[in-house]
């Protein structure tokens, strides 16, 4: 597995800046309302839900928050309906790109998305055009320096990791879907705090893009996790080694 993404760890940088502008407190409670509309309410039953809970409280949305969100998506409080969409596409370069979202109305987001990557001078394709490129996988990501890397390796592959790398200032670790749990669970008991733990798109190969392109990537994906509509996406590009330094400080 050639998995280990650029994307991935200038995504987190972004969090806290998107906290700040309140667009992840709408996405996380999107999140957790499909996740306790398609599988109930309670998390102990429905995985889906648990980890969308736990990705909110790791971005501190409020308790309260989760609860209404929760029983709106379960008919204890009135609420809005939302569809979950998947996008693909090319990007400059031919990098592919997967969408993610939750929208309430489709019939305004997909020409909007269709504008997004036209100005980015890419292309929206149809579905499963991209789609083959990526696998479902664990992604858990971890600051160098918190532990020796091979302490580190060591532990997480005798649980069920498929593979570790260091990428920039992070180790990225990737296991399957069914291990997701265990290898948590062991950094934990470890104390080695994990900054991002999710379920994960990871593509089979990436596409080294030149500086150009990589400055319209970075540029193009700004745009589309701004969108209010989208929760996560997805590519297969990586960034020369000044691009990554650059966007890491």
């Amino acid at each position: 597995m050639s998995g280990h993404s650029h994307w991935a760890t200038i995504k987190r940088k972004k969090s806290a800046v998107d906290a700040k502008r309140g667009k992840e407190f709408s996405k996380l409670t999107k999140a957790i309302m499909i996740a306790a509309k398609q599988g109930g309410g309670n998390p102990d039953m429905n995985l889906k839900l648990q980890y969308a809970i736990e990705k909110a409280k790791q971005a501190n949305l409020p308790k309260d928050n989760i609860e209404r969100a929760i029983k709106k998506a379960t008919g204890e409080l009135a609420g809005v309906n939302y569809d979950e969409i998947v996008y693909e596409g090319y990007g400059p370069g031919g990098v592919a790109i997967i969408i993610e979202v939750l929208t309430d109305n489709r019939n305004r987001t997909a020409p909007e998305m269709r504008k997004i990557f036209d100005k980015a001078g890419g292309n929206l394709g149809e579905s499963g055009c991209v789609s083959w490129m990526f696998e479902k996988k664990g992604l858990i990501i971890v600051e160098h320096g918190c532990i020796d890397e091979d302490d580190l390796m060591s532990m997480v592959l005798d649980v069920g990791a498929e593979d570790m790398e260091r990428v920039g200032d992070t180790y990225q670790i990737i296991c399957a879907p069914s291990d997701f749990e265990n290898v948590k669970k062991e950094l934990i008991a470890k104390g080695v705090e994990s900054k991002e733990a999710e379920l994960s798109l990871i593509p089979s190969s990436f596409i080294e893009v030149n500086e150009k392109d990589g400055k319209r990537m970075i540029d193009l994906m700004d745009v589309i996790e701004n969108h209010d509509d989208v929760q996560n996406v997805y590519a297969n590009f990586n960034l020369s080694e000044s691009q990554l330094i650059e966007m890491q400080n």
